[in-house]
């Protein structure tokens, strides 16, 4: 197990569990929070053991209602700009390229931020009493981390102008049929739900689970590049060819390929 004050990380039987730990404070992402999410995010990336991460938030009343005010408010707006937007994307953008797929178990409040954090989740599962929104506009701001491109991408632009201009609250039952989250479970049944979906995958060869999630996510135009090349580069380095080419460079040679 791998702790941290606000951020907890248990590894156990092939899944990851990260569980935001700041209930007092309705788990609200703080600048230490945000860089042990990076820290663990860089640490199950290498971690081959590992095939499902699941996230959720302590308490019974919030996942996470977004970033603390406290943190951000007193920012100027270079600091806005050039330390808290950049660092949350860059955070946010590592969960989403996880290779692992990532399950985000939505036990209670998911407004802003915490909802924005939940857009970069593969699969979204909420208790049947949470709400969601996107409240910025309430404080003058606007979506700062990914907001108004992963919520337009999920739930059609039309639908993610309403949740961002009102900045009003949605169902989890209007989240379900938005296409927002996969399913919605009793508050009892939503860890156990997650688990049994977390093992459902987990039986499955991770490599295979793993490249079909870079495949759906490069179709939707994420990390086209970063995927033919690395499926391309690991196509060509199992061929004849390669070691054939490895070989003469070791030998100091010019190589005799064969096509391989």
């Amino acid at each position: 197990m791998i702790m941290s004050s606000k951020v907890q990380l248990k590894i156990e039987n092939q899944f990851a569990m990260i569980t935001l730990n700041r209930p007092e404070k309705l788990n609200a992402l703080d600048p230490e929070m945000l860089s042990t999410l990076e820290q663990i995010t860089g640490q199950l990336d290498q971690n081959c053991s590992v095939r499902v991460v699941i996230i959720t938030g302590a308490g019974d009343r919030a996942f996470c209602v977004g970033a603390d005010i406290n943190a951000w408010a007193a920012l100027s707006p270079i600091q806005m700009w050039s330390e808290w937007i950049r660092t949350g994307h860059r955070v946010f953008d590592r969960l989403a390229h996880l290779r692992q797929p990532v399950i985000c178990a939505l036990n209670g409040y998911t407004f802003g931020g915490g909802l924005e954090l939940a857009l970069t989740a593969d699969i979204r599962l909420a208790a049947d009493h949470v709400e969601f929104a996107m409240p910025e506009v309430k404080l003058g701001t606007v979506p700062g981390w990914a907001g108004t491109g992963r919520l337009p991408d999920l739930i059609g632009s039309a639908r993610a102008k309403r949740m961002i201009f009102t900045g009003d609250r949605i169902s989890a039952d209007m989240a379900e049929r938005w296409g927002l989250v996969n399913e919605i479970a009793p508050r009892d049944e939503l860890m156990p739900r997650a688990e049994a979906l977390a093992a459902a995958i987990a039986v499955n060869s991770p490599t295979a689970v793993q490249i079909a999630k870079q495949l759906i996510n490069a179709g939707g135009g994420d990390g086209l590049t970063v995927v033919m090349e690395s499926l391309g580069g690991a196509a060509a380095a199992g061929t004849k060819d390669a070691r054939e080419g490895l070989a003469a460079f070791r030998e100091k040679r010019s190589p005799k390929f064969t096509g391989n």
